[in-house]
């Protein structure tokens, strides 16, 4: 699992698939554009919802969570890499949010 920064993840957002893993009320104030919402918690359960071809950046609030996600994406035979500084970098660089 690599750690990428918020102008990576910008970049690569067209190839790859954003996985936001914060809880339900944490997406309500901001995402990124075109991002999946599955709660941390709900992983497992909605795997199906991932395409294991392309490579996944997890996004969390700081960058905690999104890491223990994308290394047990890796475990899972995905290619993910997780986001540092996660939404409130993304944020307070002024990159898209909806």
């Amino acid at each position: 699992m690599a750690e990428i920064t918020i102008t990576e993840a910008e970049q690569r957002r067209a190839t790859s698939r954003i996985l936001d893993v914060r809880e339900d009320f944490e997406v309500e104030e901001r995402m990124i554009p075109g991002a999946l919402h599955i709660p941390m918690g709900q992983l497992q359960l909605r795997l199906s919802e991932l395409d294991p071809a392309v490579p996944v950046i997890a996004v969390c609030r700081s960058g905690n969570r999104s890491a223990a996600v994308a290394e047990a994406l890796n475990g899972a035979g995905f290619t993910a890499d997780t986001m540092a500084g996660g939404m409130t970098a993304w944020t307070r660089a002024g990159l898209p949010i909806t």
